[in-house]
């Protein structure tokens, strides 16, 4: 065949888009990677995608799931966003060492994942809190006000207006722990931890069996019972830590996006709204899920964190961590 007749048939195909092309390069920054790194003498476990020259995304992780909840959200962020989402010790893939040896506690959980991100040189970037991963998450903007970038908000509770009516239940276990075992009974079941992804939503078609059935098999393992009951206990610490929480975000001011399950029974839809006092400037959406918002949302999400972060990164220009 004639070079030119060659030519214009590959500039064809290239005009055409990649539909056309016969044999398109495929894009390798959206593959996440797993790793496992020692941190203070525990093994943390971690998952990460995108390009490393961007600006960073750090997923923290709920109750009673780990990053693997994110794992279809991640190659969605990662065709623009550096993604990092590790499991807190305890759960998922990280050590579990026993309350002897560690302590659970969310300031000790906050400060381990905060010498993760020092150890990966990763010094700045945005937070996305939920459920357990806020209270961990307000932890290290405490701490390091000069690294948050921007802040993502799903189903993470900071106002005592977002608290459900399964927490005054809670709050007698606080007062006397011992008195009320079946609080923990309850925290643990299987029930609870089907329920958790469940409840709120209208489409339980959607949500795969498998996210409850693994979970309630890492809640079964030796010593789950005891370190998830020193968390639990120790949740009473993040509620009193709500004034000084809201008192940062006043000061702050972090470019915020709010995408929250409207109908979780466990952080109600108020806890969303009650972010507008603090942070005016916050763009807050309500969706039609419950908790595990991402289960059923988590195209819909995707799609408001990119558009949320080209207004934070708008050349969207490579930046060093």
């Amino acid at each position: 065949m004639n070079p030119r007749t060659v030519g214009a048939a590959i500039l064809g195909m290239a005009l055409a888009g990649p539909a056309m092309a016969a044999s398109p390069i495929p894009s390798t920054t959206a593959t996440t990677t797993y790793h496992r790194t020692e941190v203070d003498g525990v093994g943390i476990f971690y998952r990460e995608a995108g390009p490393k020259d961007a600006p960073t995304i750090v997923l923290l992780h709920g109750f009673p799931s780990s990053s693997r909840g994110y794992s279809t959200l991640i190659p969605l962020l990662a065709t623009r966003y550096h993604v990092i989402a590790p499991d807190f010790p305890g759960f998922g893939q990280s050590d579990a060492p026993s309350p002897a040896a560690y302590s659970y506690t969310f300031d000790h959980l906050a400060g381990t994942i905060d010498a993760l991100l020092a150890q990966l040189e990763i010094t700045r970037y945005t937070l996305y809190l939920f459920d357990y991963g806020a209270p961990i998450g307000y932890r290290i903007m405490l701490a390091h006000p000069e690294r948050l970038q921007a802040l993502i908000v799903q189903n993470g509770n900071a106002y005592h207006a977002g608290l459900g009516a399964k927490w005054a239940k809670i709050a007698a276990f606080w007062a006397d722990p011992k008195a009320h075992p079946e609080v923990v009974d309850a925290f643990l079941s299987f029930d609870a931890t089907k329920e958790r992804h469940l409840a709120g939503t209208s489409h339980p078609e959607v949500y795969d069996p498998d996210s409850w059935d693994d979970e309630f098999a890492h809640l079964s393992r030796p010593g789950q019972r005891e370190i998830q009951t020193a968390l639990l206990y120790d949740y009473r610490t993040n509620v009193a830590s709500y004034a000084a929480w809201q008192a940062w975000l006043r000061h702050h001011r972090p470019p915020t996006l709010v995408v929250w399950g409207a109908n979780d029974p466990s952080f109600i839809a108020a806890g969303a709204k009650a972010y507008r006092a603090d942070l005016p400037d916050a763009e807050i959406h309500l969706l039609d899920a419950g908790h595990f918002a991402l289960d059923e949302k988590n195209d819909e999400i995707a799609a408001l964190i990119l558009a949320f972060m080209a207004k934070q990164f708008p050349a969207d220009p490579p930046a060093k961590n």
